[in-house]
């Protein structure tokens, strides 16, 4: 199996913004009389938006439709980045530039297509991906593999040619049903349950721990292709 592209998460690997996603869900179901609680948190982390905007709906009680809540919430984050509440992690950007400079890569999020797109062009990522994919764009959100599977896809690869780096459980859970091997970057605010942590294949405490990871991955597939 020779690994020859990556792709990568971005809420909690690239961006430190997993919190902002709680703050506005929090918000939101405050607006009526709901506490949003870090079980809610739990349950939603990974799904797409139409997904966590149904969810959040019922469990708020609103009598606006998904649809609209998903618009409540992404115009939240949107103001978050910018106002600049959705920083770059230490690393993420050499980490990107780096690993494109060898392979190519991709990014398969939960976030819905505006978010994605606003982080890349705030931070002047954008032209290091080949393509990026949204799991509002595929049938399921992680766990599910469809958002990792159609990733690789858009790099001509399956899922086992391609390294994954992922912070939480369910998108380390998402990645490994894809087939990709998992380089786990747990999120310590929101840490992974311990029996998603057994589907990676390497634990690193940073980004900069994560792009020698990956850069030796793929030095590896490179001297096995010519030995």
């Amino acid at each position: 199996m020779a690994l020859a592209a990556v792709v990568f998460d971005m809420d909690g690997v690239l961006v430190d913004s997993e919190h902002l996603w709680e703050e506005n869900w929090i918000a939101y179901a405050a607006k009526y009389g709901v506490e949003w609680t870090s079980e809610d948190t739990s349950t939603v982390q990974g799904m797409s938006a139409p997904e966590w905007s149904a969810y959040l709906a019922k469990r708020s009680g609103t009598p606006e439709t998904p649809e609209q809540v998903e618009r409540t919430v992404v115009d939240g984050m949107i103001a978050a980045i910018a106002d600049g509440r959705a920083p770059l992690l230490p690393g993420a950007d050499r980490m990107v530039t780096d690993v494109s400079a060898k392979a190519p890569i991709a990014l398969a999020s939960s976030a819905p297509r505006r978010v994605i797109d606003a982080v890349l062009a705030t931070y002047g990522l954008t032209d290091e991906f080949t393509a990026t994919v949204s799991s509002a764009e595929v049938p399921r959100g992680k766990p599910s593999p469809d958002v990792y599977l159609e990733a690789a896809s858009r790099l001509g690869r399956r899922g086992d040619e391609c390294l994954g780096v992922e912070d939480s459980s369910n998108g380390i859970r998402a990645a490994a049903a894809a087939g990709l091997t998992v380089v786990a970057l747990p999120n310590p605010t929101y840490p992974p349950k311990p029996d998603a942590l057994e589907l990676a294949t390497v634990v690193v405490d940073s980004n900069d721990a994560a792009r020698r990871a990956l850069l030796d991955h793929l030095a590896d597939n490179v001297a096995g292709r010519t030995a």
